[in-house]
C-alpha cells in the first residue's frame, strides 16, 4: 500500500529553507506562529493570482521582515513605490508590529512550480478545457529547460457529475530521491462547477553542494555529482 508525504517537509533542511526564520520561547511560539499564517493569508487575498509563490518571515525584537517573493514587482511596487508603502502600513496596523518588506523577484516564472499551478488555475476559471490547461502548462515548463514536470488535477474536471483525478508527466519526476530539487506547487481553482485542486511537481535538476544544476549547466562542464558517502552509523 502506497505512502504519501509532503514534498517540500520531505526535503526541509536539506534542499528546502524555512518560510518562517525566528526563535520564540513556548509561551510565545503559538501566537508568533498564527500571526505568522494570518500575516500570509491577508498578503495573499489582496493579491491573489498576483505571482506570488513564497512570502518568507523574519523577527528580529524591533520589527517583523517580510520576503515578498514575487513574479510581477510592478504591481507590489506600484508606481513610485506607493503601493508597498500601503502595505507597509496595512501590515502594521493589522499586526501592531513595525514592518520592513522586501520585494523579490522571482528569477525562472516558467519553473516555479506554484505559479504553474496558479496559471492553471486562471485557465480553468474562464472555463478552459482541463486538457489544454494542462499540456500548455507543460509545454512552458518544458521549454524553459526543466527536466521533467508532472501536473495533478483533482475535482469535478469538465463539469462532470462525479468527481475524479487527472494527471500527466513529462520527463523525469523522481520524487523519492532527496538530492534533487523539485519544486512542488499548490493552487486552488474556485469554479462554479466546484473547486478543482491543481498539484505541480517540477525537476529543476540536481543539487551539488547546495546549488541546483541541469542540462545547460552540465553541456558548461559543471555536471552533477554524486555525494560523498559517510560510514558513520
Amino acid at each position: 500500500m502506497g505512502q504519501k508525504v509532503r514534498p517540500t517537509g520531505f526535503r526541509l533542511g536539506i534542499t528546502e529553507s524555512w518560510k518562517s526564520k525566528w526563535y520564540a520561547s513556548k509561551k510565545e511560539f503559538s501566537t508568533l506562529l498564527g500571526e505568522d499564517l494570518r500575516l500570509r493569508k491577508y498578503i495573499l487575498n489582496k493579491y491573489q493570482y498576483s505571482g506570488i509563490p513564497r512570502i518568507e518571515i523574519e523577527r528580529t525584537r524591533d520589527q517583523v521582515i517580510v520576503h515578498l517573493h514575487t513574479a510581477r514587482p510592478g504591481i507590489i511596487i506600484g508606481r513610485k513605490g506607493q503601493e508597498v508603502d500601503k502595505l507597509k502600513a496595512e501590515l502594521e496596523e493589522f499586526t501592531g508590529r513595525r514592518m520592513d518588506l522586501k520585494i523579490v523577484e522571482v528569477a525562472q516564472p516558467a519553473r516555479n512550480a506554484t505559479l504553474i499551478a496558479e496559471e492553471i488555475a486562471q485557465q480553468l476559471l474562464k472555463r478552459t478545457s482541463f486538457r489544454r490547461a494542462m499540456k500548455k502548462s507543460m509545454d512552458t515548463v518544458m521549454e524553459s529547460g526543466a527536466l521533467g514536470v508532472k501536473v495533478q488535477l483533482s475535482g469535478r474536471l469538465g463539469g462532470a457529475e462525479m468527481s475524479r483525478t487527472e494527471k500527466a508527466i513529462r520527463g523525469s519526476i523522481p520524487l523519492s530521491t532527496i538530492l534533487r530539487n523539485i519544486d512542488y506547487g499548490f493552487a486552488v481553482a474556485k469554479t462554479a462547477q466546484g473547486t478543482i485542486g491543481c498539484k505541480v511537481w517540477i525537476d529543476n535538476g540536481p543539487f551539488v553542494d547546495g546549488v541546483s544544476t541541469h542540462g545547460v549547466n552540465a553541456e558548461a562542464g559543471q555536471a552533477p555529482q554524486k555525494p560523498k558517502r559517510s560510514h558513520k552509523r
